[in-house]
């Protein structure tokens, strides 16, 4: 049976989504969630960015790991695959010297605490996505979003035939290490190929998001 899969980001919302995103059958959010409340309250993965300061910053913090999203959520995924990160560091400008430590092992065992799945995103996903960025822009970035990294592995990998994979809360800013300009043309082709669509492009009405 196909599957309403919302991958909800932790930008604006509609004032309707809230209670589409909440009646999907799988809801991904992003790090501390702040997509709560304007973006509906149902949570199943945590997608998590296990290296560098917001890593550190979470996964140490008992406020991150006792947010309702967090404790709520039956799965915990990590966007950044450890020796891509490794390979990266040489290559990065001062100011950035711990952007690829690594706590995915903290993450792990986490989720291992409190009973939930644990996966990393494959670094194939990521190479693939390098790949396809590059081709839209020639101005140097650092990495791909965390958002766009879960964006590729759910419609590559995780999403099965017939699911229906939507999209809210993606403003497509932020820190400038990530390549948003570019990112939002991808995702516009993918919407266009179908594998994904903007929830703020559904009616409300919209009956495979109903109850």
């Amino acid at each position: 049976m196909s599957r309403k899969i919302a991958i909800v980001g932790n930008g604006s919302f509609e004032s309707h989504e809230a209670v589409m995103i909440d009646a999907c059958d799988l809801v991904i959010r992003f790090n501390d969630c702040r997509s709560l409340g304007r973006g509906g309250s149902r949570t199943d993965v945590v997608a998590v960015c296990n290296t560098g300061r917001p890593a550190h910053g979470m996964v140490r913090q008992r406020a991150w790991r006792e947010l309702p999203a967090v404790a709520g959520a039956s799965e915990i995924w990590c966007v950044r695959d450890s020796m891509k990160f490794a390979e990266l560091k040489s290559g990065l400008a001062p100011g950035l010297e711990d952007f690829c430590d690594d706590y995915t092992a903290e993450f792990a065992e986490f989720a291992a605490e409190t009973g939930k799945a644990f996966k990393v995103i494959p670094r194939r996903h990521h190479d693939r996505i390098d790949i396809e960025l590059k081709a839209i822009r020639s101005a140097e970035y650092i990495v791909p979003s965390s958002g766009l990294m879960a964006i590729a592995y759910v419609i590559e990998e995780a999403a099965d035939v017939g699911d229906r994979v939507m999209l809210a809360g993606f403003d497509h800013e932020g820190w400038n290490g990530h390549p948003f300009d570019a990112e939002r043309v991808l995702i516009e082709r993918y919407i266009v190929e179908g594998r994904v669509r903007r929830l703020t492009a559904v009616p409300q009405r919209y009956a495979d998001c109903g109850a």
